[in-house]
């Protein structure tokens, strides 16, 4: 019995001594170092874009009579793209043309008729005056005067109606010149040109086909307007601006390494996705590029002289401004709670403040670290 208790309490003390050893036996951890010249930078992915990409068409609708362009051409402004069927509306235009040289006719018969009748009451009221002197002399009788007047009012109404019918006229040839125009403009609408110096994305109809108005027959780019539509973590995105370089690594050449600079910033965060997109203009980027090519983007938001780049997986409890981290004080673990600031593209965070005097961070927390263990700290690996 008394055997069987020794053995026991020798088990107990080894098991004590075991768990002792266990949470006094100092853990090797690796600690946060000071860096210089950091470079604080935001990763965001995303796709070649074009800032002018437009589908064009005819603005009249008839059948597809030629295309001179396909997908992958270069084509100047001004360039003739497509040809519509334009029999039928020709013949809209010459009969436009006929009204407006029938209706110049009538209008320059109509001026004659208003000189004429303007011509003749010029001597009507010359007749009408010599009469009224006449009479007044006693030289004629009153009765041919009268009938002078009449004839003079006669005269000048005559007038009226003539400068009424030009004035129809003139409004006639002036309806007809704009009916004109119309239909020349429909004509001319029959070609289609390229709005810009372009290339074509794709062509979206063939020779024969019947097209509507506005149905589209080519997809343009412009490609002096080629950026980088990226996407930013809507926790990063605070630090953005305007005007911020960066670096772009697209997928079809990941060797090479090219420039831009934020041109635009979104005004609307993706609801879904939590991400704010952003537009990058490349100012040395290839020739030729491809529309909707994945797209690596390395944003340059600040540097800094000094700092202490803390990896976000060793913060706990953190909430974008403070969090806990694990540090070394006189060679035991302590926690302490810290501020932190911008971030760069290696998943680190600045530290910014609350980090007591002498105490160094631990860069990865190791299994069984608790307040108060003895440390030691290693080499980084």
């Amino acid at each position: 019995m008394q055997k069987a208790w020794l053995i026991g309490a020798a088990a107990v003390l080894a098991i004590g001594a075991g768990v002792l050893f266990m949470t006094e036996r100092p853990l090797t951890v690796t600690v946060v170092q000071p860096e210089t010249d950091v470079a604080l930078r935001i990763y965001g992915l995303g796709t070649v874009e074009a800032r002018v990409l437009t589908r064009v068409g005819f603005e009249v609708g008839a059948t597809l009579l030629s295309l001179s362009a396909d997908a992958g051409d270069r084509v100047a402004q001004g360039q003739i793209l497509g040809v519509l069927h334009q029999g039928e509306q020709e013949a809209r235009v010459a009969r436009a043309s006929a009204t407006v040289a029938a209706n110049l006719a009538n209008q320059v018969k109509a001026e004659a008729s208003v000189v004429r009748a303007s011509a003749i009451l010029a001597q009507r009221e010359a007749a009408n005056r010599r009469l009224v002197e006449l009479t007044r002399q006693d030289v004629t009788t009153v009765q041919r005067a009268e009938e002078a007047q009449r004839d003079e009012d006669v005269a000048r109404a005559e007038v009226a109606v003539a400068e009424a019918e030009r004035d129809v006229m003139r409004a006639q040839s002036e309806d007809a010149a704009a009916a004109l125009q119309l239909e020349e403009t429909l004509l001319a609408h029959h070609r289609l040109y390229a709005p810009f110096d372009a290339v074509i994305v794709a062509r979206h109809a063939e020779t024969g086909a019947v097209v509507r108005a506005g149905d589209p027959i080519f997809t343009l780019i412009n490609p002096a307007t080629i950026w980088i539509q990226a996407y930013i973590d809507e926790e990063r995105a605070g630090q953005l601006a305007l005007g911020q370089p960066g670096t772009i690594r697209l997928r079809s050449q990941p060797a090479g390494e090219f420039h831009g600079t934020i041109a635009r910033i979104g005004l609307e965060s993706d609801r879904v996705n939590e991400e704010r997109r952003v537009w990058l203009t490349c100012t040395d980027c290839p020739a030729e590029m491809f529309l909707g090519e994945q797209a690596e983007v390395r944003i340059l938001t600040g540097t800094r002289d000094t700092a202490l780049m803390v990896p976000e997986v060793a913060i706990s409890g953190f909430d974008g401004f403070r969090g806990r981290v694990w540090t070394v004080q006189d060679g035991r673990l302590a926690g302490a709670e810290l501020t932190f600031g911008a971030r760069d593209d290696r998943g680190r965070i600045e530290v910014t403040g609350g980090l007591p005097d002498g105490a160094q961070i631990v860069a990865s927390p190791p299994k069984g670290a608790d307040e108060g263990r003895p440390a030691r700290i290693g080499d980084a690996p």
